[in-house]
């Protein structure tokens, strides 16, 4: 006998409720970006199933390989629908955990190769410096942030976190408490140009955030890309530069004025060093390239 049409959709509705309980545990340990980045993975993969008509928790290996294909087909970049298909895997391990599923499915899904040099677009010694020319002609609030963006390499979610209070003094260098990623605090130097400039931002004020606006509310990631992109054009820099690829030039600066791999991991925050030598890869393909010591080497025997 076929079921009956409102215990099936009381059965649904169930599944639907346990889907959403599942998805508030497995977010409930994640906080800031990290957060935001999974919630939006999730979302996107729970619409995918809805259109489809597949319940959440029957998603086969097979379910996850189209929905891997429907995000390529979207014209999504490989490192979105990697990392997609990484929260999925992490969803439905602790589904498993939890006993709301039996096995995986997405354990043994295949997922996109990266490329191992970042792409990221940043800038070259000559352009950090007149980006940052420019942010000196603009207000100290704008000079404070490309000083924390491009000398200290601070991601900009790090950056506007930081409130007057986290400022300090430590063995003669000024510092600035940041909350990095996973809620891991660490205590980072200010170079002195990089210091001054955050003082002056934050003038007579005693709390709140470094960085707010004219309505004292705290600066958002949005406001921040747009001093960003506004200090570029004004330096002549023709790039698609966001406050992260300040990040971007702070390490290959760092990189190319000598500083070590494992210093610029440390000054990075990277917690896996092959993140940073992508960096280093990138430009070293270039400026490392044997053929200039060839030629060299070839022109000198050829005199």
């Amino acid at each position: 006998m076929s079921r009956p049409s409102s215990a099936l959709a009381v059965t649904n509705h169930d599944r639907l409720m346990e889907a959403q309980v599942a998805a508030g545990g497995f977010l409930a340990a994640y906080s800031g970006n990290t957060l935001l980045a999974y919630r939006q993975d999730l979302m996107s993969f729970f619409d995918w199933c809805r259109r489809c008509g597949v319940d959440v928790f029957d998603v086969r290996r097979s379910h996850l390989e189209l929905f891997a294909r429907s995000l390529e087909s979207d014209r999504y970049a490989r490192a979105t629908t990697a990392r997609r298909l990484s929260t999925l895997s992490s969803f439905y391990r602790y589904c498993t955990e939890e006993e709301f599923i039996a096995v995986n499915p997405a354990a043994n899904v295949r997922r996109p190769k990266l490329r191992h040099e970042s792409t990221m677009q940043g800038l070259d010694r000559s352009e950090l410096g007149a980006f940052l020319v420019q942010a000196g002609l603009s207000n100290e609030r704008d000079h404070a942030l490309a000083c924390l963006l491009a000398l200290n390499g601070l991601r900009v979610s790090e950056a506007l976190g930081c409130d007057i209070t986290d400022l300090g003094l430590e063995r003669g260098h000024h510092t600035v408490k940041v909350t990095r990623k996973g809620g891991k605090e660490i205590v980072a130097p200010l170079a002195p140009r990089t210091a001054r400039t955050v003082y002056l931002a934050v003038g007579e004020r005693q709390t709140g955030p470094i960085f707010a606006m004219d309505d004292a509310q705290r600066m958002d990631r949005h406001q921040a890309a747009r001093i960003v992109a506004r200090l570029a054009r004004r330096a002549g820099i023709d790039k698609r530069i966001s406050p992260h690829s300040l990040r971007h030039s702070f390490i290959t600066a760092a990189l190319d004025a000598g500083v070590p791999l494992r210093d610029v991991q440390e000054a990075a925050s990277h917690a896996d060093p092959r993140t940073t030598m992508r960096y280093d890869r990138a430009r070293r393909s270039l400026d490392r390239h044997a053929t200039y010591i060839v030629a060299t080497f070839v022109a000198g025997a050829s005199r």
